[in-house]
């Protein structure tokens, strides 16, 4: 069975940084997809980023390309989330995802496994 295990949330102030991981355990990591989404009060859970098995292509939500960085460690079973430059807008509740497939992935129900989230608080 797959678990993952989020960190890294927290209160900054807008412009700041944080840096999301996500510890994976369980099957073999590098076979996985890996995505992240966000979910505010009282909105959908939505896309942010997605990471391919080997880390080697990755795509981003139009609202947070050229501020946002996913990546992966295969060796460690970490992807992470490098945020920049964060908006008040980017508060929300974050969640990564494994999905079975080994390229990126946008959908949300293409997602098996998921964590149980982070929160991320932006003020302005």
């Amino acid at each position: 069975q797959v678990q993952l295990v989020e960190s890294g949330g927290g209160l900054v102030q807008a412009g700041g940084s944080l840096r999301l991981s996500c510890v994976f355990s369980g099957r073999t990591f590098s076979s996985y997809a890996m995505g992240w989404f966000r979910q505010a009060p009282g909105k959908e859970r939505e896309f942010v980023a997605t990471i391919d098995w080997s880390g080697g292509r990755t795509f981003y939500s139009d609202s947070v390309k050229g501020r946002f960085t996913i990546s992966r460690d295969n060796a460690k079973k970490t992807v992470y989330l490098q945020m920049n430059s964060l908006k008040p807008e980017d508060t929300a509740v974050y969640y990564c995802a494994a999905d079975r497939s080994l390229g990126v992935e946008l959908s949300i129900v293409q997602y098996d496994y998921w964590g149980q989230g982070t929160q991320v608080t932006v003020s302005s």
